[in-house]
């Protein structure tokens, strides 16, 4: 079976095959003869690092950096798995382990350098890291731009991440919007590029005046679906052609005003 879907060279059945499975299934399920465990070990390739954004400003929280990890776990072909870096974090590293790290700049995503211009953060799930950190570093430097954060998550009763940091935020005015969407939490699904449309005019008002626009996350769907949710709004509240649209938001990219960290 293994060596004919090889041969068919057939990429749809290929990635269906592949889907969901990791190298321990393909041992138990087509078991190679390797003399010893080291041999075994020598056909493979290092684990690649798992990149995580830093959720903390060095001026709130100097000498640290936070992350935001969540933990993968779920269960396929009748084994429990989880995700190699987030459960070692979560269930194995002992108190007295440092784990490997090194930082990865990026400087293709940070904050305006004038502190007057407004920010529109779009960060569903574990991708709130970088503007948590923007929101804590805005607070520190007493930047005077307005803030806007479109957060969302499952439930809001267990996946409210920074609530309260959230909360505090609002309430001494370093966060001067936050709009909220619980995808799991009523009959019809509600996402972050949902709430973009829903509040388009505003929205528009905010980048016409100049306001630089950020998204981080799953780069699978939720980019893309927050993509098309800017050109719906330029179309819209813009009254712009879809070329003219698509001009726009390339224009923003090129002033570097509409930014992205996704994976």
């Amino acid at each position: 079976m293994l060596r004919a879907l090889i041969e068919a060279d057939d990429k749809k059945v290929y990635d269906d095959f592949c889907w969901g499975r990791d190298l321990i299934d393909l041992v138990i399920d087509h078991p190679a003869h390797f003399q010893n465990a080291g041999e075994f070990i020598s056909v493979l390739k290092k684990l690649q690092p798992r990149l995580y954004s830093i959720a903390s400003s060095p001026r709130a929280h100097p000498g640290e950096v936070h992350l935001c990890v969540g933990i993968v776990r779920y269960e396929t072909f009748g084994r429990k798995r989880g995700g190699i870096c987030s459960t070692f974090l979560a269930d194995r590293v002992a108190e007295d382990v440092r784990p490997r790290v090194f930082v990865h700049s990026n400087s293709a995503f940070r904050l305006p350098e004038n502190g007057d211009t407004d920010v529109i953060m779009v960060g569903p799930g574990t991708g709130i890291a970088p503007f948590r950190a923007f929101l804590e570093d805005r607070k520190a430097t007493a930047a005077k731009g307005r803030n806007w954060l479109f957060f969302g998550n499952p439930h809001s009763a267990t996946d409210f991440l920074y609530q309260e940091e959230l909360s505090s935020f609002q309430a001494n005015g370093a966060l001067s919007r936050l709009d909220l969407a619980w995808s799991r939490d009523q009959k019809e699904k509600i996402y972050v590029q949902n709430l973009m449309v829903q509040n388009g005019a505003e929205l528009w008002e905010w980048l016409k005046n100049g306001a630089a626009f950020y998204v981080c996350g799953d780069a699978s769907r939720m980019a893309k679906d927050v993509d098309q949710a800017l050109l719906k709004v330029a179309e819209e509240h813009g009254e712009l052609s879809p070329d003219a649209a698509a001009a726009f938001i390339s224009q923003l990219k090129k002033e570097k005003r509409y930014l992205r960290d996704v994976y």
